[in-house]
This record gives C-alpha cells, sequence and structure tokens, in this order.
C-alpha cells in the first residue's frame, strides 16, 4: 500500500522575473515600503502556510525595471519546482511576472553563483514627448548627444577598477572595486542605449555613471576629464544621478543555469525606430 504521507524533502526553487519598478521601492524588504522581495515572499508564504526568504541577485534601486532578475528560495513541500511560475503569476500584482521557474541543487545560489550582471540605460531624445516610452527611459532633448563619445568615454572602465566616484553614501558594501567585463553605447533613431555589465554593481553606481557620462554625450566634459575623475575617485564632482525609470537590469550570468536563453537573455522589449517615408500619403 503506498504510503499516504511521503517524506517531503528541501527543494530549492529558481525563479526568473521580470518587474516594472516604478511602483517599488526597490527590490530589497524595506519597512513601510513597497518592495518586489516583499510582494512575491508574501505570495510564496501564502501558498506554503510558512514564512520563505527569497534571496536575489542583484538589489535594484527604487523606480528601476528588471527584465530577467533571478532569485531562489527553499521548500518543503510536494509543489513541482516548474508550477510555481504558474502558481505565482495567478497570485502577484500586475507589475510582476514570473517567467519560469525550475528545481537547482542546494549549493546553487542566485547571488553568489553568478559571474555577472548586465543592464541596459534608454534614453529617448526626441523633443517631442512620448507617454509610451516616457516610463523606461530618460528624455533628454536639451542638447545633441553623441553616442561615439560616450562610447569612448566608456572604454577605459573595462577591466578591474576602484569606482568610488560612483558609489553613493549609505552602502553595506566595505569597499568600491567593480571588474567591468563589458560596455556598449548604440543608437536607434532617437533611442540612445547604453549597457554595462559587471561581475557586481555598486550602489547607485549606473545612475551616477549615466549622469555624468551623458555631460560627455553633450560635449560639456572631456573624455579626458571624464575618465581622470573616477580614476582618481573624485567623487565630489559627480554631482547627479540619471532617473531611475531609464534602468533595467537585463540579464544575470551563471556557469549552469536551467533556463532556456529564451526565458532570460534579452527579454526587454527595445523601441524600434521606425520613420514614416516621406514619401507615403497621410491619410485624412
Amino acid at each position: 500500500m503506498d504510503n499516504p504521507h511521503p517524506k517531503v524533502e528541501k527543494q530549492r526553487v529558481a525563479l526568473v522575473i521580470q518587474y516594472l519598478g516604478t511602483h517599488f521601492h526597490g527590490w530589497q524588504r524595506q519597512p513601510n515600503r513597497r518592495t518586489v522581495q516583499e510582494e512575491i515572499e508574501t505570495a510564496i508564504a501564502q501558498v506554503l502556510g510558512y514564512p520563505i526568504t527569497l534571496h536575489g541577485a542583484g538589489r535594484t534601486d527604487a523606480g528601476v525595471h528588471a527584465a530577467a532578475q533571478v532569485a531562489h528560495f527553499d521548500q518543503m513541500s510536494l509543489i513541482p519546482p516548474y508550477r510555481w511560475a504558474t502558481i505565482l503569476n495567478s497570485r502577484l500584482p500586475d507589475d510582476i511576472v514570473v517567467r519560469a521557474s525550475h528545481k537547482v541543487c542546494d549549493t546553487w545560489h542566485a547571488r553568489f553563483s553568478a559571474l555577472w550582471r548586465r543592464y541596459r540605460y534608454t534614453i529617448y531624445t526626441d523633443k517631442q514627448p512620448n507617454l509610451f516610452v516616457k516610463p523606461f527611459s530618460w528624455h533628454y532633448y536639451q542638447y545633441p548627444l553623441s553616442e561615439s563619445l560616450m562610447q569612448a568615454a566608456l572604454e577605459p572602465l573595462l577591466g578591474k577598477h576602484h569606482l568610488a566616484a560612483f558609489h553613493r553614501a549609505n552602502s553595506a558594501r566595505t569597499h568600491s572595486w567593480v571588474e567591468v567585463q563589458a560596455v556598449q553605447c548604440y543608437r536607434s533613431g532617437p533611442f540612445i542605449h547604453v549597457e554595462i555589465q559587471a561581475n557586481g554593481f555598486l550602489y547607485g553606481m549606473v545612475r551616477l555613471l549615466m549622469g555624468m557620462l551623458i555631460e560627455v554625450g553633450n560635449q560639456q566634459r572631456s573624455l579626458s576629464e571624464f575618465t581622470n575623475i573616477w580614476k582618481n575617485q573624485r567623487r565630489e564632482e559627480v554631482k547627479y544621478a540619471a532617473p531611475a525609470k531609464g534602468l533595467c537590469l537585463l540579464r544575470v550570468g551563471y556557469p549552469e543555469f536551467p533556463f532556456a536563453p529564451s526565458v532570460w537573455y534579452d527579454t526587454q522589449p527595445m523601441f524600434v525606430f521606425n520613420p514614416t517615408e516621406p514619401s507615403q500619403a497621410i491619410p485624412v
């Protein structure tokens, strides 16, 4: 006769998560603040009947989006790990989606097993505002921007550097060393995209970097000045951070990852520039 009470073993479940950061005070749980971590932990606890801790690959700031955040939790239940995506999506608010869930080994960790994280920042340069672009980009049109100058400014960042100039205060991190693995700045019509990949990111790093990088793009700051500021750790000269809404955690890389690339690799839709042909008739 089958055992009516089969032994339940601990399982580690990995999630690939998307969220719109607009109405969140970041990823990490905080008292009296709406956060992504708390929303998902609450939904999981409602199903399991006991609290869990959700470990994320990175802690995005307030207002920052994620196309493929990665997280894990441990469960003691008979729920198959692959079912958690469907279960959670029926309980989570509209600004969070779990793209997939999968079982991983007990030694796998969303944060500590990650080799790199990649962020994308989007700038919209057309003078005319666009409501459908507004939540996901920095509308900057005051001065022309040169993507080639911005790319040239980014390239010296490749490698391992002490980036205290781009490190916000109140961070728990004890050092400012970052290994930057890839940088890319490219344009599509009125959109300029900047992508940065590193082994990890400092608190507020990308937004502070973008705030100063745009001064290179509009030629208010020279390439050499930009490089000297971060190489000499002159934090006091980095005056402001770019708006959070233009920033998206694009993806996270692991040596072993159970998800297909279609789930996590490039899931932030790009704004495609498709101008109307001059000869095309305008209907009346």
